[in-house]
């Protein structure tokens, strides 16, 4: 089969397009004939040596959720899913490939009706954008100020904020970014601009945001982080710029109540459920996944360059099926 294959840690040129053996699923598994492989940014900071704190090794298919049909079951897994076309996760690695395998409690079916684009681009920024709303509570009268508002994530989590009846700003950096944010209907300001975060403040009438979703790390993370208010609500998800760390003293002091990514992860069987949720509101209208590039597999490297590059605008996908 075709595959990519992380032949050692380093930039995009490590992606090297190999033929491997199609894999056979184990016990409580399957085997999938991918359609289309989901791409996020955490996928190129595993290629550049972080996922070794998971016991990660090279080489390696990377790529953690794909959509496609079950052809094959492993031990004490129904012969029913074969011919099932379904999203799944595949952990931290494997979705690159003409075939991938995935736990059966990861294997969501789809139906015949939903979009094999869309459904790939929720398996892993719909679960975690309905846990980041979940976790910080957002409702309706909550300001909230989302950080990397036109990533793949973030443009549905900007969807979901506003459907829940908050205010939302959408900080985003280049004018292509931001005009992606105001086509959701947030305001939009550009953190890579000197006094970003008064003009958040402004387009919030004053008023200090009461939750933040931060996805961009770095400095804009820190800057955000001043002005969020008193009593409010943090989650750290992103780490474009390296993951916000706030002092634990003025945490206290201010009343924050702060998540990391190790705060919003969840076991398998929610995580299905949670896969399953994102669908239902795709069907309910209540968001929409904003796809801006599809690659071949063949050019997965294109496409970490644009995660890391920063030059991608919202969900990037690999079409794996000519």
């Amino acid at each position: 089969m075709r595959a990519v294959q992380v032949s050692g840690y380093g930039g995009p040129e490590v992606l090297e397009v190999v033929d491997l053996p199609v894999p056979s699923p184990g016990p409580g598994e399957v085997g999938i004939e991918v359609a289309v492989a989901d791409v996020i940014f955490l996928d190129t900071l595993l290629r550049g040596g972080g996922g070794q704190q998971w016991g990660m090794s090279v080489p390696y298919v990377p790529g953690g959720a794909v959509v496609g049909t079950v052809r094959a079951v492993g031990d004490g897994v129904a012969e029913a899913w074969i011919g099932q076309r379904v999203l799944a996760r595949t952990g931290t690695a494997g979705a690159s490939a003409e075939h991938a395998v995935a736990s059966v409690a990861l294997v969501v079916p789809l139906d015949a009706d939903l979009d094999d684009g869309e459904a790939a681009a929720l398996s892993r920024d719909g679960v975690t954008s309905i846990r980041l709303l979940d976790v910080t509570r957002v409702d309706r009268g909550d300001r909230v100020l989302i950080n990397a508002a036109a990533g793949g994530a973030g443009a549905l989590l900007v969807q979901a904020a506003l459907a829940r009846g908050a205010s939302v700003v959408g900080a985003a950096r280049g004018e292509r970014k931001l005009a992606l944010v105001r086509e959701l209907g947030a305001e939009a300001v550009d953190y890579s601009e000197p006094g970003w975060t008064e003009k958040a403040l402004a387009a919030f009438g004053g008023r200090r945001p009461t939750v933040l979703l931060e996805g961009a790390g770095g400095t804009p993370g820190q800057e955000a982080f001043t002005v969020l208010a008193d009593g409010g609500r943090l989650v750290a998800y992103g780490a474009a710029g390296g993951f916000l760390q706030p002092d634990p003293d003025e945490v206290r002091r201010r009343g924050l109540e702060v998540d990391g990514i190790t705060g919003v992860q969840l076991p398998d069987n929610q995580v299905r459920a949670l896969m399953g949720h994102a669908l239902e509101l795709l069907r309910e209208g209540f968001w929409s996944p904003v796809i801006r590039q599809r690659y071949p597999l063949e050019r997965l490297a294109d496409a970490h360059r644009g995660l890391e590059e920063r030059t991608a605008v919202a969900k990037t996908l690999i079409d794996v099926r000519p």
